[in-house]
């Protein structure tokens, strides 16, 4: 398999992965699949709108994923909590 072919696998398979729910029942929703400094950014952001308690962080192997695979990049899935209420913005 040539590597465009096995990164696109690995892209479809990821955005397959779109919503978890949690040893205690608790939904949450993928908002962000990335690494480096797009990360840190979207962290950032999805903090401040949503408040640390409603953010996970989860370290993603980059298996297929070529470009990352050979930079030795983390990856990262930035979920969020769901709820049943809009995000207020202030």
């Amino acid at each position: 398999m040539d590597d465009t072919t096995s990164n696109q696998r690995a892209f479809i398979l990821e955005n397959s992965v779109r919503e978890k729910v949690d040893p205690s029942g608790i939904k949450w929703t993928k908002v962000y699949f990335g690494g480096g400094t797009h990360f840190e950014n979207w962290l950032d952001q999805v903090l401040e709108l949503r408040g640390k308690e409603n953010v996970e962080v989860e370290e993603v192997k980059a298996i297929g994923l070529k470009c990352f695979e050979e930079g030795n990049e983390k990856m990262y899935r930035i979920w969020v909590k769901e709820s049943n209420s809009p995000i207020e913005l202030t």
